[in-house]
This record gives C-alpha cells, sequence and structure tokens, in this order.
C-alpha cells in the first residue's frame, strides 16, 4: 500500500511543451488518495514563486473530497444541511431565490475551491449592473444596493461553512467591496397623512381593528398576523407578544419564535385599543385575534395585511409607504409625544434602548415638526396614558 503523502507535500517537473509544473497535497480522499492542486509557470523561478505561494495559501488546510463539488453543488448541500436547520423558512426561501436567480447563472458552474475573491467581486459588479431578474424590464435590470448586501450576507455565510468543512482552503468573500447602506430618512404618516389613513380605515369593517391596532402599537408586520386570544389580557388590557407568523407558500404559514429574545414582551395598551379588543372578542370565531376574513380558522398571513394596507393607501391618495412605515410612525410619534426610549425600546422588542435612539436619530428637525400635530384624541389617547410595557 503506498505511504499516505502529507498535506503540503509538492512535485515539480518539467513539461514537453516547455512549461514547468508543480503540484501539492492540498487534502486526502476517504480512500486515502491524495487531493491535489496544480500551478504552472513558463521558467522554472516562476513556478517556484506560484507553488510557494500556494503552500502558503494552504498551510495547515486538510481539503475533504468536497473540494471538487461546483459551487452550485455546494450551496444546494448548504441550504438542505445547514441553512434549513439554523434560519426560519422565510428567509430560507430568500436564501435559495439568491443562489437560484444570482449566484449559480454566474459562477455555480465553478469548482468552489477555484472560486476566488476577484470572481466574487466580478459578480457583484454584474449584478449592480445588470443583476436584477428581467421579468419586469420596465424597471430596469439594476439590482438594488441593499440586494447586493444580502446576496454578500448569504454567501459569506455558505462559504465559511464551506471553511470548517475542510472543502475550500479560506472564504474568498472576504475582502470584496459591497456597496454601502444607503439609509433613507424613515418615512411616516404626517398629521393630514394619518387622518387620511385613519378615515379611510373607517370604512373598511373587516380591516379597520387590524391597522387600528397596529398603529396603536407598532408590533411587527408578522407579530400582530401572530396574535392568539390567549395573549390578551383583557382585565389588565395588556397584550402578551410571543410569536411570530410567516408566509411559507401561497395559502401557507408556520409560526415560530419573535425576531428577537427582547421580542417576547407584554405591552400595557392603549385604553381604546385594549376597548376595541375586549368587543372584538365578544365575537370571536377562532384562536387568532385577527383572522382570514374568508377562511376564520386560520390567522390573517403578513402579505395579505402588506396587500389590504397598499389598498387602503391607494384608495386614501397617500404615498406608497412599506407596512414597517406604520411601525416607524408610531414609533416617531411615540418619542416626540414624550415617551422615553427606554420604555419604547421595550414596546418595539427592540434589543436595548440605546437601539432605538440609533433607529430614530431622525426624529429631529423636519420629523418633529411634521409629527408634532397628531390626530387629536387618537395619539393623545395613545400616548397621553403612559404607555408602557412589562418584561
Amino acid at each position: 500500500m503506498a505511504k499516505r503523502r502529507p498535506s503540503g507535500d509538492g512535485m515539480v517537473r518539467h513539461k514537453e511543451d516547455g512549461r514547468w509544473e508543480g503540484r501539492i497535497v492540498v487534502g486526502h480522499k476517504e480512500n486515502g488518495d491524495s487531493i491535489f492542486r496544480y500551478v504552472y509557470g513558463k521558467t522554472q523561478k516562476e513556478l517556484l514563486e506560484k507553488l510557494h505561494q500556494k503552500r502558503d495559501l494552504y498551510r495547515d488546510v486538510e481539503l475533504t473530497e468536497a473540494s471538487r463539488m461546483t459551487l452550485g453543488e455546494w450551496l444546494d448541500k448548504w441550504l438542505e444541511e445547514y441553512a434549513s436547520v439554523s434560519v426560519r423558512e422565510s428567509t430560507l426561501n430568500g436564501y435559495r431565490g439568491y443562489t437560484d436567480n444570482y449566484i449559480k447563472p454566474n459562477l455555480g458552474d465553478k469548482v468552489i475551491s477555484k472560486v476566488t475573491t476577484a470572481d466574487v467581486q466580478k459578480l457583484y459588479k454584474k449584478l449592480k449592473k445588470e443583476g436584477r431578474v428581467k421579468e419586469h424590464p420596465e424597471m430596469g435590470y439594476q439590482l438594488s444596493d441593499g440586494s447586493i448586501r444580502r446576496i454578500h450576507s448569504m454567501l459569506h455565510l455558505a462559504l465559511g461553512d464551506a471553511v470548517r468543512a475542510q472543502v475550500i482552503p479560506m472564504n474568498p468573500t472576504d475582502g470584496t467591496t459591497v456597496p454601502k447602506p444607503n439609509r433613507q430618512a424613515k418615512r411616516i404618516l404626517n398629521k393630514e397623512e394619518l387622518e387620511r389613513f385613519m378615515a379611510e380605515i373607517e370604512k373598511d369593517n373587516v380591516w379597520k381593528d387590524f391597522f387600528y391596532t397596529e398603529l396603536t402599537t407598532g408590533l411587527r408586520r408578522g407579530e400582530i398576523c401572530g396574535l392568539q386570544w390567549q395573549d390578551f389580557d383583557d382585565a389588565k388590557g395588556t397584550l402578551k407578544i410571543s410569536r411570530t407568523l410567516h408566509c411559507t407558500k401561497i395559502g401557507e404559514y408556520t409560526t415560530g419564535d419573535t425576531k428577537t429574545g427582547k421580542g417576547l414582551r407584554t405591552i400595557t395598551l392603549p385604553s381604546s385599543t385594549a376597548q376595541l379588543l375586549r368587543e372584538r372578542k365578544k365575537a370571536a370565531l377562532t384562536e387568532w385575534i385577527f383572522h382570514d376574513p374568508v377562511r376564520p380558522e386560520h390567522p390573517v398571513v403578513p402579505n395579505s395585511a402588506y396587500k389590504r394596507m397598499k389598498k387602503i393607501l391607494a384608495d386614501a391618495g397617500l404615498p406608497n409607504i412599506r407596512f414597517h412605515d406604520l411601525r416607524h410612525t408610531f414609533a416617531t410619534h411615540a418619542l416626540t409625544s414624550g415617551v422615553d426610549a427606554k420604555t419604547l425600546s421595550g414596546i418595539l422588542g427592540h434589543a436595548n434602548a440605546s437601539f432605538t435612539l440609533d433607529t430614530y436619530t431622525h426624529v429631529t428637525g423636519d420629523m418633529q415638526e411634521r409629527a408634532s400635530g397628531v390626530v387629536g384624541n387618537f395619539v393623545e389617547d395613545i400616548f397621553g396614558k403612559g404607555l408602557s410595557c412589562y418584561g
């Protein structure tokens, strides 16, 4: 039986075509056979310099046969064996989209151990210029900076696990440059806009309780959709936030933990919201506080709430804001109405008060002016009654 050659062991030879070839051992197959990496040079000196660089790269590395997989094959394996047990279903679906739509078409066929930092940088450059999935030509083909950063974050995680699994010697995403965050001022509904939004939801008997509760609590979309009657203490007027709802496929959903550990919280509701829920509970059909209008045994799913909000905004002639901006509206008006950052941090489920302050550093100048005269009794009821939270 041939002696097992140690990693780093190398060989140099002069080929018949005049080139110099070198190889080093970088790992072993399950049967003990060596896994080699090859380098070439026009002269022996050039080859030895390249071989020295390779030895430095693979020093203390013992690659497995998986190093011969393509990047696409590794990402499929990573999604199935690594990501699926560590992230939410919605996040996993997002990762699959990044893999299938952006990474595989560009780098998926390249052997993973040969993917370089330059390859990854070229990928980001190409995506920036023409990365959008071409289903909507009218929107252009440039991928947003935020999308590129999310693709980078996923690829960095996947290739970091490849390093730890001895599939590659180093993470090629290290050292790449990604677009910097372009933090735009958060969009909130000002006094006039909030009045119009409230007037519009008053016309909607199905959804008005949902959106009134959202505007008076600032819950995340998955949190408000996941509320059950067991979470509401009608005697104390409190609401326990203990789960979040995620869409998986059309018509399907899962429940999971809140976004952060601090997300598990109990808040004291404004008196008007508490009374609204007391009245709603009298006619409750299922365990869900806000159930699907057609299938009451199911909760309202986040996508349905998003679509309904967009229709309300359009019908009221309001700006096309995001659902999360309703949360920002609540938080901004809370701060400008005198709620301290620590209390608001608990209500919102932030990790700490400093994060809340960092998130809402914009609550000065123009924002304060926009938030200063909010809808009379509505905000007076929300913020004038000592809204608080309990751990």
